[in-house]
C-alpha cells in the first residue's frame, strides 16, 4: 500500500553522521536530528553536550516500509557506526553518543534484538554488542542549525575527518540501497 510510515529513533553517535547516511537511504521520507533517552524536557545541544541529562543525540527516521523494512534500516545503522563501544564513537565521548535503539513497539523490540543477534553471529564486528534497545518515551528536535548539518558544511573539518568517511562506507556498502538520483527525504 503506497503511503505506509514507520518511525525508529536511533543513536549512533554524532547525529550528523547517523543524518547524512539514513537521508540518502531509500525508503527513507525524512529524518530529523534530535535527542532521546534523558529526563529533562526540551534539552538544548549544550545541555545534552554535558553529558549529564540522560539523553542520547539521535536521528528519527520517517521511512516507507514497503521500500525498506525495519530489519533492513537496522542493518544499516549497524553497519555505519560501532555498536560495540560504550558511550563513544571515535573521538566523539560521552552517553550522548551511545549506541541505543528506542523501540516503539514490541515488534521494533523483537527486530532490534533479532538484527543484533544475527550481525553477532556474522562477526561483523570481534567485540560484542553494547547497544541498548530501550523504550522509546519522548523525542526532541535538535537546533535547526544541525538539520542537513553535513549538506551545508561539507567544507567543515569534522565533517571532512568524520561524516565524509562514514558517508562513503555506506555509499559503497550499500550502493544499492541509494535512493535514485534527484531523490530527497
Amino acid at each position: 500500500m503506497a503511503g505506509e510510515r514507520e518511525v525508529a529513533t536511533l543513536g549512533g553517535g554524532c547525529f550528523w553522521c547517523t543524518e547524512a547516511v539514513f537521508t540518502e537511504l531509500n525508503g527513507v521520507l525524512e529524518v530529523v536530528p534530535g535527542y532521546s533517552g534523558g529526563a529533562l524536557p526540551g534539552p538544548s545541544y549544550e545541555q545534552v553536550c554535558t553529558g549529564t541529562t540522560g539523553h542520547a543525540e539521535v536521528v528519527q527516521v520517517t521511512f516507507d516500509p514497503t521500500v525498506l523494512s525495519y530489519h533492513d534500516l537496522l542493518t544499516v545503522f549497524f553497519t555505519v557506526h560501532d555498536p560495540t563501544t560504550k558511550d563513544r564513537q571515535g573521538n566523539d565521548v560521552g552517553p550522548q553518543y551511545r549506541s541505543v535503539v528506542f523501540y516503539r513497539d514490541a515488534a521494533q523490540r523483537a527486530t532490534a534484538e533479532q538484527v543484533v543477534r544475527e550481525l553477532q553471529a556474522e562477526h561483523l564486528y570481534r567485540k560484542p554488542f553494547v547497544t541498548e534497545i530501550v523504550p522509546f518515551r519522548a523525542f526532541y528536535p535538535a537546533e535547526e542549525y544541525h538539520r542537513n548539518y553535513f549538506a551545508r558544511n561539507p567544507e567543515r573539518a569534522y565533517c571532512q575527518l568524520v561524516v565524509a568517511p562514514k558517508v562513503a562506507k555506506f555509499r559503497s556498502k550499500f550502493s544499492a540501497r541509494l535512493k535514485p538520483a534527484g531523490a530527497s527525504a
